[in-house]
């Protein structure tokens, strides 16, 4: 698995979600684990591959 870190778009194209749906979970504790990396509203995110990959596979979620 890889430790490469991708943006909200590079997620919503890999899982063939929305980046407002992939938004929503992260709000609702669904979604794959992310990393907030600026504070604020606004934030920059981003998520690990290996964290979307073992979420697709039915793994884990944010907490």
């Amino acid at each position: 698995m890889s430790d490469d870190w991708l943006t909200p778009s590079e997620v919503a194209e890999l899982t063939k979600l929305s980046v407002q749906t992939l938004t929503n979970y992260r709000w609702q504790g669904r979604g794959p684990a992310f990393r907030k990396l600026t504070p604020g509203r606004s934030g920059r995110i981003r998520y690990r591959r290996r964290d979307v990959e073992q979420w697709l596979a039915g793994g884990t979620a944010a907490a």
